[in-house]
């Protein structure tokens, strides 16, 4: 159980590097910007891979009438979003110590990773309908007003994961270092409380 405790340990902390590396990471590819433009979203706000990469998405972003990149203040989730990573890390935390000493069983461990799972999934979805709106909630004043074959105004919603063609450009969305370590972490959970309960049945058996 003890090294269960300690695996549980790690893999919560882990979470914490999402409060120094990027969550998500977008990119846009187009012959006028052969190194491409992109941004990192980090927890609480938005950064450009390069320094004038922002603005000039909104530059872009203003002939197709959509909205500014909004700052850390213009939506809830950039204050919301480092206080669950930052309580759901110090819960693991704190269960895997309590778990260091044989206080609680390792089905406590499989609950965290359950209820991360399931944050996890509601930030997807959270971030997938902001997309949503942003790219498809356009300014009727635009100064291009781009529509379909079927006259129906054009969706400029960058992809959830994967990679998308969006008029002349090409959109990448995938996973950042922050990611890769929360999931990391959450598998490390996992390793935890199987081992916890593997020890947990051998002491009984």
């Amino acid at each position: 159980m003890k090294s269960a405790s300690i695996i549980m340990i790690i893999g919560s902390a882990l979470l914490l590097g999402l409060f120094v590396f990027p969550l998500w990471s977008i990119e846009l590819e187009a012959p006028q910007y052969p190194s491409g433009i992109g941004m990192n979203i980090h927890l609480d706000g938005l950064q450009g891979k390069e320094k004038h990469d922002l603005q000039n998405i909104d530059g872009l972003n203003h002939y197709i009438g959509m909205r500014k990149l909004p700052k850390a203040d213009e939506m809830w989730e950039f204050s919301t979003f480092p206080k669950v990573i930052g309580g759901m890390a110090i819960l693991g935390i704190i269960i895997g110590l309590l778990g260091l000493f044989k206080s609680i069983s390792p089905k406590w461990f499989l609950a965290w990773l359950i209820l991360m799972c399931v944050l996890g999934i509601l930030g997807m979805y959270d971030f997938n309908a902001w997309m949503i709106d942003y790219g498809t909630n356009l300014d009727p004043k635009a100064i291009m007003k781009m529509t379909d074959a079927d006259g129906n105004p054009l969706s400029y919603k960058p992809p959830l994961f994967g990679t998308k063609h969006i008029l002349n450009f090409v959109a990448h969305s995938y996973p950042s270092i922050g990611a890769y370590m929360m999931g990391f972490g959450m598998f490390l959970t996992f390793v935890a409380f199987w081992m916890g309960n593997k020890k947990v049945k051998s002491l009984k058996a």
